[in-house]
């Protein structure tokens, strides 16, 4: 019962009463997940209070190790929830920040699928959809926290993008990891700082997609005019521009790159992060 934070530590909790191995033996590596012992996973009941993260249709938790400042994708299976249950109603006392930034995070997840080399063209589609039920509902859930019209929209945008990003993740996620770990900062509202960088760094990769995408969401101007949507939506919502605005300070950028290169979410980049042009990116936006 929670927000992303609260769903991924109840089911890590389900999922680790019974094992007697480290959590950390069960990251999202190879084939990991197995060595599990699948009768000692309780049954989980996810009750979403956020429209962002899309845990409560995940098979895995993202956990902070506190001690390495690292965050890490724990994954099996049975950490599917077995029911889910989305009612809008427990989104209504939402403040607006948290809003923009859960709502922007569902969001990121439905870009970074859309934009993902890998194929499976069902979560392309999910991804789509997803994007256009947040450009039409987040500014409306934002403007006024009791519509529930808008909160239901993005309850089911929110698991459409978990859903979607079955497909993959990519930059936005790996850049964005080692800045919550280490400087604490909200994932989903990082995520949406990072975002406008990122599809300039994938654009020649993802313009001819997004120019198909862009007309079916109403958005004149093909990719170009999808990046300037993106930008005014962020300011709308009061997205920080750079993480300096966000609150990160003296960040260690050696580190931060080392951790984004190690982050499963590179795999699903369209364009190759490497040490220099991951740097790049950090430094752009300080």
């Amino acid at each position: 019962f929670g927000g992303g934070s609260g769903l991924d530590l109840g089911k890590t909790l389900a999922f680790m009463a019974g094992q007697s191995r480290p959590i950390w033996d069960f990251e999202d590596v190879g084939d990991w997940w197995t060595r599990a012992d699948p009768a000692g996973i309780h049954p989980i009941v996810a009750v979403p209070t956020t429209a962002g993260s899309g845990s409560e249709v995940g098979r895995a938790s993202v956990i902070t190790n506190s001690a390495t400042h690292e965050k890490k994708i724990i994954f099996h299976p049975k950490m599917l929830p077995s029911a889910v249950i989305c009612d809008p109603e427990l989104t209504i006392g939402l403040p607006k920040s948290v809003t923009a930034g859960t709502g922007l995070d569902a969001f990121a997840h439905c870009v970074e699928a859309f934009s993902s080399p890998h194929y499976h063209p069902l979560c392309q589609g999910i991804a789509l959809e997803g994007m256009r039920l947040v450009k039409e509902y987040l500014p409306r859930a934002h403007d006024d926290g009791t519509d529930i019209e808008a909160r239901a929209q993005m309850m089911s945008a929110a698991a459409m993008g978990a859903s979607a990003f079955q497909k993959g993740l990519g930059a936005v996620h790996a850049l964005s990891h080692p800045i919550g770990a280490h400087h604490g900062t909200h994932h989903g509202t990082t995520n949406a700082v990072f975002l406008p960088a990122v599809l300039e760094f994938n654009a020649e990769a993802i313009r001819t997609r997004f120019d198909r995408a862009a007309a079916y969401l109403g958005i004149e101007g093909g990719f170009d005019g999808f990046r300037a949507f993106v930008d005014t939506l962020n300011e709308r919502l009061g997205i920080p521009r750079t993480l300096t605005d966000l609150g990160v300070s003296n960040p260690d950028i050696d580190r931060l790159v080392a951790d984004a290169l190690r982050d499963p979410s590179t795999g699903g980049n369209p364009v190759e992060l490497t040490e220099s042009n991951t740097r790049a990116l950090y430094e752009r936006l300080l």
